[in-house]
């Protein structure tokens, strides 16, 4: 009887090994998907936003885009080229509202995430809202006083300091 259970006793221990580097390849290859996903979701949104751009530039020296769009579009004009929230589009609205609200502690990439109804705890998607949060940045809307933290800047141009066009603004 002994030997029959110890034999048990390996068998199973042997398909735990097997079960747990099964389960070690399987978090390696979501870890790789993840990461190729967050930089497709990436190099997408820099595709858009430099079609935007050139768009915007060939506008500006006066020339009409023949192009049809390419879908939605999720570009954010410049601060001096739009000072009003209400030009820009509704997820980068509700980040510029969030920020507002967040005040002087400023918003999170993860915070940013829940802000646009995605899930928090994808790194991808919190990577696509930190990403937003950049090229809000980048167009003068925000600032990042912290690593990681976004916040309004003093004074946006025709906005008043509560910012995002919200009555009462600020913090």
């Amino acid at each position: 009887m002994r030997v029959v259970l110890e034999a048990r006793q390996k068998a199973a221990a042997a398909q735990v090994k097997e079960l747990e580097a099964e389960l070690e390849r399987v978090r390696v290859a979501l870890a790789d998907a993840e990461e190729v996903h967050r930089c497709r979701v990436i190099g997408l949104e820099q595709y858009l936003e430099a079609l935007a751009e050139e768009e915007a530039s060939a506008d500006v020296a006066g020339e009409v885009s023949r192009r049809k769009p390419v879908g939605p579009r999720r570009a954010v004009p410049h601060q001096r080229h739009a000072s009003e929230v209400t030009e820009l589009s509704p997820d980068y609205q509700a980040l510029m509202a969030a920020a507002a609200d967040a005040g002087g502690d400023g918003l999170g990439a993860r915070r940013a995430a829940v802000v646009l109804g995605w899930d928090s705890a994808s790194a991808s998607r919190v990577e696509g809202a930190r990403a937003r949060l950049k090229r809000l940045v980048e167009r003068g809307r925000l600032v990042e006083a912290k690593p990681g933290r976004f916040t309004l800047p003093l004074s946006l141009p025709g906005q008043d300091a509560g910012g995002a066009g919200r009555p009462g603004g600020g913090s």
